[in-house]
């Protein structure tokens, strides 16, 4: 069975009320759909990053994607993977302020998880960026997960 981690901006897209611009609404569908019909095909985790992303904000938000995130096993946080997030925000791939999405990438790569789940386009599901992290993970012996929206993982 192939795997996935859900990156927060999933979660949050999962559980959030619905949204009035269509565009989210759609990611929001989308999210919901994959998580009815295509979960069960993929072994799904997260980590001690997205339960601290997702334990920001409104309480009752946070109660909602809390609840999601209580049935999924959590990647732990090693020593190589601190590594390799500080090594990709070293090759300056990512702003500053987007340590937390480095050490996305960095948890699934070094646990060695097929999918990285997002709909955070600007730094995460970019291609430009992708290539770059490639070459960091693959420098230090790691494959990258494929990184990619619900959407291109709804399957044939």
């Amino acid at each position: 069975m192939e795997s996935v981690y859900l990156e927060t901006t999933f979660i949050s897209c999962l559980v959030a009320r619905p949204s009035r611009d269509v565009i989210v609404a759609g990611h929001q569908q989308i999210t919901q759909e994959w998580w009815a019909n295509r979960r069960s095909e993929f072994e799904c985790s997260v980590s001690q990053v997205v339960i601290d992303e997702a334990s920001a904000g409104d309480p009752a938000e946070v109660e909602k994607r809390l609840a999601i995130i209580a049935g999924l096993p959590a990647l732990e946080v090693t020593e190589t993977a601190e590594a390799l997030t500080r090594a990709i925000m070293a090759a300056g791939i990512l702003p500053p302020h987007a340590f937390p999405d480095a050490a996305h990438v960095a948890l699934s790569a070094v646990h060695g998880v097929d999918y990285l789940l997002t709909w955070n386009c600007r730094h995460l599901a970019n291609a430009q960026i992708a290539r770059r992290i490639t070459v960091v993970c693959e420098k230090l012996g790691h494959r990258m997960p494929i990184i990619c929206t619900p959407e291109e993982l709804m399957g044939a």
